[in-house]
């Protein structure tokens, strides 16, 4: 299912742009959803048509009209968000809002920046490097956790991250950020340092706010759509809050190809 899907996202890139922002759109679509069913046994009820609905208002604006249009519409899917609530009565509301902006900063939002990337004529490769940071950063705490993990970085928040796979998420990271710099946006290799030093701080981090909300509610996945690996919103966790420092590092230090 994993190899599939990184087929698909691959060939919507560089195939159909349109394609890819469907893609992201039912990708974000789904975690909002899963992320309300998961809140609901703390009691949560979050307003799902409005952040639905602000799903799709922030990703294919911020992909037609960009950086404007992605402020804008969060800014209205928190209104939506408001509004849509009251009709669920005085009792909760506040926690309910609160969630379900909350939901719609973390979700829809940092995703807005993935679709950002994609609009230069060499945006393709930078969502592609961008995705690479971020399975990197992964990947490579993974394989050094396993093999050299020893201290515990986080013990009460996820018990499986070490400081030694730590050190392995930072080192591929760097590794890939270089390359991929250097060979896909012909930029220089202190900017690829950039991106791995920041994606490995923010794919790591991401994690352990996605681990922090799931022993808050009292569950192991946010869902079971993707068998062996959760559900989409566990498989978006380090990718959200890098596409937005991956965005801020290559606009601002690669030129647009």
């Amino acid at each position: 299912m994993g190899v599939l899907l990184g087929v698909l996202l691959v060939g919507s890139l560089f195939i159909v742009k349109a394609a890819f922002v469907g893609f992201v759109v039912l990708a974000v679509g789904i975690a909002v959803v899963e992320l309300s069913l998961a809140l609901r046994p703390a009691g949560v009820r979050l307003p799902v048509v409005a952040l639905l609905a602000g799903v799709v208002a922030m990703l294919v604006g911020a992909y037609v009209w960009q950086t404007a249009a992605l402020l804008g519409a969060l800014g209205l899917t928190a209104l939506a968000v408001c509004f849509g609530r009251l009709l669920g009565g005085r009792e909760g509301y506040v926690r309910d809002v609160t969630a379900g902006v909350f939901v719609a900063l973390y979700v829809p939002f940092l995703a807005g920046f993935a679709l950002l990337l994609l609009r230069p004529d060499d945006g393709p490769f930078r969502v592609l490097l961008f995705v690479a940071v971020a399975v990197a950063s992964d990947v490579g705490g993974y394989v050094a956790g396993v093999l050299f993990g020893r201290h515990k970085l986080a013990p009460t928040i996820s018990p499986g991250k070490t400081w030694e796979g730590l050190a392995g998420s930072a080192l591929l990271c760097l590794a890939v950020g270089v390359a991929g710099v250097m060979i896909l946006l012909d930029g220089t290799w202190w900017t690829g340092l950039v991106l791995g030093v920041v994606a490995t701080a923010t794919a790591t981090l991401g994690d352990l706010v996605e681990s922090m909300l799931k022993r808050d509610v009292g569950i192991k996945d946010m869902g079971t759509l993707l068998p062996g690996h959760g559900g989409v919103m566990d498989r978006l966790d380090s990718l959200l809050p890098t596409a937005l420092v991956s965005w801020l590092v290559l606009t601002l230090l690669v030129p647009p190809g």
